[in-house]
């Protein structure tokens, strides 16, 4: 079995979807990277692209995670994770951080999510559920406010629901903001046609055939793997 064949039969783990995310960033991008799996982003961005990461607790300039004696307990993303710095970082108020994401100065962030519905709506801080703790954060905030919002969260609940969803059953985050979704099994761009209608457009696919997808999500999907690989 080739290598290409095997990357393509394998599901992607978390630190391949960061790679994904990372690649499709474009150069000179401002960007903020969600608590949890978008974190590892940061890891995998090349310093020739020019991306200057913004924190939602006041830093401009934040850098991949610390280790070892590279850690600063001061020095933190908004996840309470170790950063670096990079050259020229600077630090501001939270409130400073909040008009920079509300303002539209963003070019993406990267979430994580419950659900993605077929037309980019977001649900990623209560599953709704009487027990559940609300963790909205910034998340809304970052929704509305960034150019473009790209989602990495697994494709299937632990059920085996699918998780791209024909419309959101959970809390809102935002509405008509994702416009690609980095998955397990799957890279899946959100856009509509000339009608104003939803696509969801398959760019590659992992672990599971392209028919497959397809076939266990309850949107259609169009199949544009052939023409990616």
């Amino acid at each position: 079995m080739s290598t290409e064949t095997t990357a393509q039969t394998a599901t992607l783990g978390r630190e391949q979807l960061a790679q994904k995310v990372a690649a499709d960033i474009a150069p000179g991008a401002y960007v903020n990277l969600g608590i949890g799996q978008p974190t590892k982003v940061s890891d995998y961005l090349d310093p020739e692209q020019g991306v200057t990461l913004h924190t939602e607790n006041g830093m401009l300039g934040m850098g991949p995670e610390a280790h070892g004696d590279d850690v600063d307990a001061d020095l933190i993303n908004a996840g309470k994770i170790p950063v670096t710095e990079t050259a020229g970082t600077s630090y501001f108020h939270h409130a400073d951080s909040f008009a920079m994401m509300r303002g539209g100065h963003l070019d993406v962030c990267v979430l994580g999510a419950f659900q993605v519905s077929a037309a980019g709506d977001l649900a990623n801080w209560s599953t709704g559920a009487p027990d559940a703790i609300p963790a909205v954060g910034g998340a809304m905030d970052l929704a509305t406010g960034a150019r473009d919002v790209f989602v990495m969260m697994s494709l299937f609940a632990k059920d085996g629901s699918p998780k791209i969803v024909p419309a959101l059953t959970y809390p809102a985050t935002g509405l008509g903001c994702v416009t690609r979704v980095y998955t397990d099994h799957g890279i899946f761009l959100l856009s509509t046609d000339d009608d104003g209608a939803a696509v969801v457009t398959l760019r590659e696919a992992y672990g599971l055939s392209p028919a497959e997808i397809a076939e266990r999500l309850e949107v259609e999907v169009v199949d544009a793997t052939a023409s990616a690989g």
